[in-house]
């Protein structure tokens, strides 16, 4: 499902602990990490495909979260040149996201990774709230800044000021400079020396347990 626009309909999902630190996770055979997301089905809600995609990408259930927040209308990223594909009757573009903030209100046995027969990922951890805008992929830091920046009003009311400080950087401006095909890079790194995702930094790194296969079927990614 693309707009006319070139971008697809998708749910990103925030997934915090109640002392303020966010679920990270990295994908399978991949050095990136980032948070959960997914494409929406035609026949969805974006409430109704964060709820799926909660269940696909980390095993948890409605109730084991509270929803503390969403970002108003859609959040917008391009894909570097390299991911799009040209050959498509429907060219995508980039993703437009409607961003959830959910509360954890689970144990870490109930987060699951690998209850479908393709799992997006192999590890989580927990981190800082903003950690995040500094260390996924290059081209999705922008859109990354401007949602944790929409949702931290929530984070704090839940967590407190202490545990969801104010970002280093600033969240009103866009994050970095803009480098080639939409891709954002920071000041100073050349263009063309796109980012990786990777991670750095102390890691409390989990692998999730493995369990039995056949969940639905995943949206479009």
């Amino acid at each position: 499902m693309i707009d006319p626009d070139g971008y697809r309909p998708n749910v990103a999902i925030v997934l915090m602990r109640p002392d303020g630190r966010v679920f990270w996770a990295r994908r399978v055979r991949r050095d990136g990490w980032q948070f959960p997301q997914g494409g929406m089905n035609s026949d969805e809600t974006p409430t109704e495909a964060m709820y799926r995609e909660l269940r696909e990408e980390t095993g948890l259930l409605p109730e084991h979260v509270d929803v503390l927040g969403s970002t108003p209308g859609w959040l917008r990223y391009r894909l570097p040149q390299r991911a799009v594909r040209r050959n498509d009757r429907l060219v995508c573009i980039g993703q437009k996201q409607v961003w959830f903030l959910l509360q954890f209100r689970g144990e870490e046995s109930d987060l699951r990774l690998d209850l479908t027969d393709t799992p997006e990922f192999d590890h989580w951890r927990w981190v800082d709230f903003w950690y995040p805008v500094e260390h996924v992929v290059n081209f999705k830091r922008g859109v990354y800044a401007d949602a944790l920046h929409h949702l931290a009003p929530f984070a704090r009311e839940a967590a407190g000021s202490q545990a969801i400080p104010k970002p280093a950087f600033d969240p009103r401006r866009p994050f970095g400079v803009r480098g080639p095909y939409g891709r954002r890079r920071k000041a100073g790194v050349p263009a063309g020396r796109a980012g990786t995702g990777t991670e750095s930094g102390p890691s409390q790194e989990r692998a999730g347990p493995v369990l039995g296969k056949g969940e639905p079927g995943r949206g479009e990614r």
